[in-house]
């Protein structure tokens, strides 16, 4: 049900190009892989941002004008994201433009004549490198250094100083792999050894039969879901118990079906959001009442990413007519609470979010924060 549900709202959304829209709506687009290697991750995002719009439009939206939220395909492929955009543009002609998933396609829409011919600012992409502070973007989530400071700091206090690393050379990696390189050099880490993931299948196997004999503290992967899911059904054959760690873009569900069940156990991600199945904090608790009021589908830390990233989204909005050339939105001065989280602390900061957590893949529960 809960493909069903999203696949009808991608094609739903696909229809709408032509409609003209009432001065009492808003219209929010957004760009985002709904089918292709990210679609689990795309669908609850949107799932959680839709959430939010529909009790925020049920509470008469922003100040009588309800939220038009039209979602596009872009299937995770750069060339059909810049496109999906430019018809949210020109056609649809949105106000407010939410961003997709990683930094290949993120930086094919804002390097885009449509785009940078908006004047819109992309907002909250699930995407974590560092961008000039002139670009026209504002991320909700932490970056991936934040990210992989704080994998470091978990394994540090386990006294772990040694580690390998997985990584797959392409334009969608290549900031996080240099963060990592970073973060390595700042905190004094030996590198164990590095898996090369590439088309030669037979020098992935010799490295990384060498990277399990050198028996690492933790191994570390910096590659897309796919990818990683080939290396970790592999390497388990060779350290069972070894300690993999990964970011919170990787797409556990793909990552499960191609490694199995087995393979996951001993696997740590970071995090960006809370626990999304306890209610310990007003946001958390928000999230889980609405899910099930609005939804019939299970949460996930995406879709409390996208419910809190909606939230924030109201937060910042500017009120009423923006004048040539001003922002889209406006960071309160030292940041605001979404309920139990703050929001946009550090100045200057494209990052609204700080926080990172860690959790546990296990075979029984999925994750275990």
């Amino acid at each position: 049900m809960k493909r069903i549900l999203c696949k009808c709202l991608a094609a739903f959304s696909l229809c709408l190009p032509l409609l003209t829209y009432a001065a009492d709506t808003i219209v929010v687009g957004q760009a985002i892989d709904l089918s292709g290697p990210n679609a689990d991750l795309g669908r609850d995002y949107v799932a959680g941002i839709k959430t939010y719009f529909d009790v925020l439009n049920t509470k008469g939206g922003i100040n009588g004008r309800r939220i038009q939220y039209l979602v596009r395909d872009d299937r995770g492929q750069s060339d059909l994201a810049v496109k999906a955009v430019a018809e949210l543009v020109d056609q649809a002609h949105v106000a407010y433009l939410f961003g997709g998933i990683g930094d290949d396609v993120t930086r094919a829409v804002l390097n885009s004549a449509d785009f940078k011919r908006s004047g819109l600012t992309l907002y909250a992409p699930l995407a974590g490198a560092d961008y000039q502070k002139d670009a026209r973007i504002l991320f909700w989530r932490p970056s991936y250094q934040q990210e992989i400071r704080h994998i470091f700091s978990h394994f540090d206090k386990l006294g772990i100083k040694d580690i390998g690393v997985v990584y797959q050379e392409s334009a969608a990696t290549a900031d996080a792999y240099q963060r990592l390189l970073d973060q390595m050099k700042e905190s004094g880490i030996k590198l164990s050894g590095t898996v090369h993931l590439s088309k030669d299948a037979k020098q992935i196997g010799k490295e990384t039969a060498a990277l399990a004999a050198a028996k690492p503290g933790f191994v570390i992967m910096v590659a897309d879901t796919v990818s990683a899911g080939v290396f970790l059904k592999e390497f388990r054959k060779l350290a069972p118990q070894t300690f993999v760690a990964g970011s919170s873009l990787t797409n556990l569900t793909t990552l499960r079906q191609l490694a199995g069940g087995k393979a996951v156990e001993w696997t740590v991600f970071s995090q960006v959001v809370p626990n999304p199945g306890i209610g310990s904090s007003p946001i958390q608790l928000e999230h889980l009442n609405m899910m099930r009021k609005y939804r019939d589908e299970p949460v996930s830390a995406m879709t409390l990413e996208g419910f809190a990233a909606a939230k924030t989204w109201i937060r910042l909005l500017q009120p009423g007519k923006r004048a040539a050339g001003q922002g889209e939105y406006t960071i309160p001065g030292g940041g605001f609470d979404i309920g139990g989280y703050m929001m946009g602390e550090t100045a200057g900061s494209n990052h609204l979010s700080n926080y990172v957590d860690i959790a546990l893949f296990n075979k029984a529960s999925g994750l275990t924060y």
